[in-house]
């Protein structure tokens, strides 16, 4: 997988490259990363890449030019005005040797782990990072494949969410992360994940459940499953009938589910459908 950021402030996306699991997968050769300063593309000599946007209004946009040099010297070529964008995001995957043309933008598209497992399949991610007022269209319209928001909120910074989406990314990639560490994660299965522990056994008054050190493995199972049917019910209902329509539930966990209905523990079925 390589990473290409496009960005006026490289030395924010540098540093998270060069850290943690990041740096190891690069050393590997697992992960490829270059920043693009687009300062460097600018016609003039004050590197300028903002101005007014017509119409009015406050704040500055950023200019075409910069960002469409920038762009063909990633290796990106402009499609013809009013050309279409590749395809969206399928469930039929992106296809190992495909480059996609992602710009980070309130917006954009939701940013799901569904989406993630898409992108983790690209060949290139090349990452787009907004900054001001936002980005002059006609560079989105012949560059971008997709607009893509990290949530339901502003940043000042497209480097931010940039970095989600490299967070998000990288570690689906083969051989960042060991694969049974992913398969029981939150969205996996659409469930959240269930509730950890680690030593001391006690801490303050407060003591791990006493199942996790039986060594009983089934019973410990079953906790776990129990356990993320219930955080998914009290914290994100939706995930619960979202997955019950996709049939992602086998029988024991639509069981359960039955159960914490029956107990209370969840909203009320309007409430979860968001009515």
């Amino acid at each position: 997988m390589r990473y290409t950021v496009l960005t006026l402030f490289p030395e924010i996306t540098d540093a998270f490259f060069a850290s943690s699991i990041m740096a190891k997968a690069i050393a590997r050769g697992i992960v490829e990363y270059r920043a693009i300063n687009i300062r460097d593309f600018a016609p003039d000599r004050h590197k300028t890449c903002d101005d007014a946007p017509y119409g009015g209004g406050p704040g500055m946009l950023m200019l075409p030019e910069p960002l469409g040099r920038a762009l063909e010297a990633a290796g990106v070529r402009a499609r013809e005005p009013g050309g279409a964008a590749s395809p969206e995001f399928t469930a039929h995957g992106l296809g190992a040797r495909e480059r996609r043309v992602v710009c980070l933008s309130p917006s954009g598209r939701p940013f799901t782990q569904a989406m993630a497992q898409e992108l983790a399949g690209a060949r290139e991610l090349v990452l787009l990072c907004g900054r001001y007022e936002g980005i002059d269209q006609r560079a989105i319209d012949l560059y971008v494949d997709e607009e893509v928001s990290v949530g339901d909120y502003v940043l000042s910074s497209g480097e931010v969410a940039a970095l989600a989406v490299v967070d998000a990314t990288y570690r689906l990639v083969d051989r960042v992360i060991r694969r049974d560490s992913l398969s029981e994660e939150s969205f996996s299965g659409g469930l959240l994940e269930y509730p950890q522990y680690t030593r001391p056994e006690v801490y303050g008054t407060m003591r791990v459940p006493e199942v996790l050190v039986s060594g009983h493995h089934e019973n410990i199972r079953r906790w776990r499953l129990e356990k993320r049917v219930e955080k998914t019910a009290r914290n994100r209902p939706d995930l619960i009938l979202r997955g019950r329509e996709a049939g992602l539930f086998d029988g024991e966990t639509n069981s359960i589910i039955d159960q914490v209905l029956a107990e209370g523990d969840m909203k009320d079925e309007r409430d979860y459908q968001g009515h």
